[in-house]
């Protein structure tokens, strides 16, 4: 089955998972900026989490579908198509996903996953390095996307249902968790105490920020040192900045604090202009909620996978009571 594309949107990029295990080498992770959504749209059209799907900001694409298919939306709202549900397309139609509404970026899961050839273990697209996904660019009109298998579309009756929302990560709050950096006591606590807006220069490689000026009290220089995505930098400037999906393997720059894991699609759907604070949590506290994030998961895919009729491999996990993943 085929998928063409009409208009590209903006950034509309292949992404699964993520390119793991070559960080050693220098190879980025790459991937979904927010791979909790990617992750969940999948698991709405029977995918596997790290199956395929495209991933785009604030503008989304035009597609034209071949055959039948069931789509479905996670992250931020679109105009023109519903959220965090699956949707039925027919063959020949036409799928327009219009301005952003809400957050940032959106991820459009097709069943069976787009299928193009995998690059170190992972179909992602580096953008930086012109490798992965389609061609290692982003998606323009004309391109056509190969989708494995055929697709089978739900009916009106089946497809009446969304998740429920308390399982989705808290987007609009602004407020994002992170531990302590290497170098934070260098800072003092205006990184804890001030709020810092997102410019306009952020992009898949990091998200930039503008608000007091963190000064720090040590002038030696340091040595490049490991960083992933959710590291806090903060450059001569005093402005930080947060490590993305896209960033690269080591850095300079003090590392004044690194943002949790559950909290880093918060950044990912922030846009220019959003203010975000950083609260400090513990790193009990910061595995201790990556747990009840997978549970949540585990849940969601068993009864997922009762609804939509097929056995998932993974066994449910327990969540809180009267936790209800489906409505």
């Amino acid at each position: 089955m085929e998928v063409r594309v009409l208009r590209g949107g903006m950034q509309t990029t292949v992404q699964d998972l993520g390119r793991r295990g070559h960080r050693a080498a220098g190879v980025p992770l790459s991937g979904a900026m927010d791979a909790f959504a990617l992750r969940v749209a999948n698991l709405l059209v029977g995918n596997p989490e790290n199956a395929a799907a495209l991933e785009f900001a604030l503008i989304g694409p035009e597609l034209e579908f071949a055959a039948d298919a069931m789509i479905a939306l996670g992250g931020a709202e679109f105009e023109g198509l519903p959220s965090w549900k699956p949707v039925a397309v027919r063959a020949g139609e036409r799928l327009k996903v219009g301005a952003c509404v809400r957050g940032c970026r959106g991820y459009l899961a097709i069943t069976g996953g787009i299928e193009v050839e995998p690059v170190l273990g992972s179909r992602s697209t580096y953008l930086r390095g012109g490798f992965g996904g389609f061609a290692g660019r982003a998606l323009k009109e004309g391109d056509g996307l190969r989708i494995k298998g055929g697709g089978a579309a739900l009916t009106a009756g089946r497809n009446a249902w969304s998740i429920d929302p308390r399982i989705l990560p808290a987007y609009a709050t602004g407020a994002v968790r992170v531990l302590r950096g290497a170098h934070a006591d260098e800072f003092g606590e205006e990184l804890f105490t001030s709020a810092f807006k997102i410019l306009p220069e952020s992009d898949r490689m990091g998200v930039r920020l503008s608000g007091t000026k963190l000064n720090r009290t040590n002038s030696e220089d340091l040595l490049s040192a490991a960083v992933a995505p959710g590291t806090v930098q903060v450059p001569p400037d005093g402005q930080p900045l947060i490590l993305m999906a896209d960033a690269q393997t080591i850095g300079g720059y003090p590392q004044a604090a690194h943002v949790i894991a559950v909290d880093l699609p918060l950044v990912a759907q922030s846009r220019p202009g959003d203010v975000l604070r950083f609260i400090e949590v513990s790193i009990e506290e910061a595995h201790g909620l990556a747990l009840v994030r997978e549970r949540a998961i585990a849940m969601l895919r068993e009864g997922l996978a009762e609804k939509l009729g097929f056995r998932s491999p993974t066994a449910a996990a327990e969540v809180s009571p009267g936790m209800a993943t489906l409505r």
